[in-house]
């Protein structure tokens, strides 16, 4: 499966991944994670039930805090 992933073109071994799978498979680690799916944003509590298909747009953005 082929997606793009934070605007890079991505590849892995499988017909379809959860949001969470992809997280754990690129080793995501921080704690305030924002996900999208094409666009739409998944919550944290629906991101093992939200599969990603190939050709799909996928976003995860790590949340940082200053001052």
């Amino acid at each position: 499966m082929k997606i793009i992933l934070n605007h890079r073109e991505e590849t892995f071994d499988a017909d379809t991944l959860s949001v969470a799978d992809i997280i754990r498979l690129k080793k995501f680690t921080f704690r305030m994670l924002v996900t999208k799916v094409n666009g739409q944003v998944v919550k944290v509590d629906e991101r093992d039930k939200v599969f990603v298909k190939d050709g799909d747009n996928v976003e995860v953005i790590h949340l940082i805090s200053g001052g």
